[in-house]
């Protein structure tokens, strides 16, 4: 579907749920994201993207190595979750197994799944979140040109009181703009 020097981003197959499920079980992985996900959760997740795909045409999509068609994790759209600054608003966002860190796999994704927004969506930007202990995310988020929305953070409503997750810091970047009479 997009296809970049080293990865293909694409919608999930079956042989996804297992290595999905895998990372859902990390605690590195989900150290930011929340508790431990059982197999049934990571296969909800993967069901609720597939339904998204087919409804509105993107979603957070499965990324896969080009060289050995190794399942990396995901990277794409997903709508603003409801009760946030986000609600009615698409989100792009990324999660990598393990190994896959520190290597410029997400980078390399989320600039093709912004490049493909830009090209395929007729929105005006996308919002991305994150927990403030999450800098390699949002170290993520700035090197891909989006910009923090520092008076627009947030205790996120499907996080428990008390839990060191519960604060999300927010981040924008703008659809680009494209002079067309050059």
């Amino acid at each position: 579907m997009i296809e970049t020097e080293r990865l293909i981003v694409r919608p999930w197959r079956e042989r996804d749920r297992a290595p999905f499920a895998a990372m859902g079980q990390n605690p590195e992985v989900m150290r930011f994201v929340g508790p431990l996900r059982s197999r049934a959760e990571s296969d909800g997740l993967i069901d609720r993207m597939i339904a998204m795909q087919a409804e509105h045409g993107c979603c957070l999509w499965a990324v896969e190595q080009r060289a050995d068609a190794a399942f990396l994790g995901f990277c794409g759209l997903n709508a603003g979750p409801v009760g946030t600054p986000l609600e009615g608003g698409l989100e792009i966002g990324w999660r990598l197994a393990r190994a896959y860190w520190r290597q410029g796999y997400a980078r390399e994704a989320a600039l093709a799944c912004l490049d493909w927004t830009w090209a395929n969506l007729t929105i005006t930007g996308l919002f991305s979140m994150t927990v403030p202990a999450n800098t390699a995310s949002w170290g993520l988020m700035e090197r891909i040109g989006m910009r923090r929305l520092a008076d627009q953070d947030f205790d996120h409503p499907g996080v428990p009181d008390g839990s060191p997750l519960k604060r999300h810091i927010l981040y924008w970047i703008d659809r680009p703009f494209v002079n067309h009479l050059r």
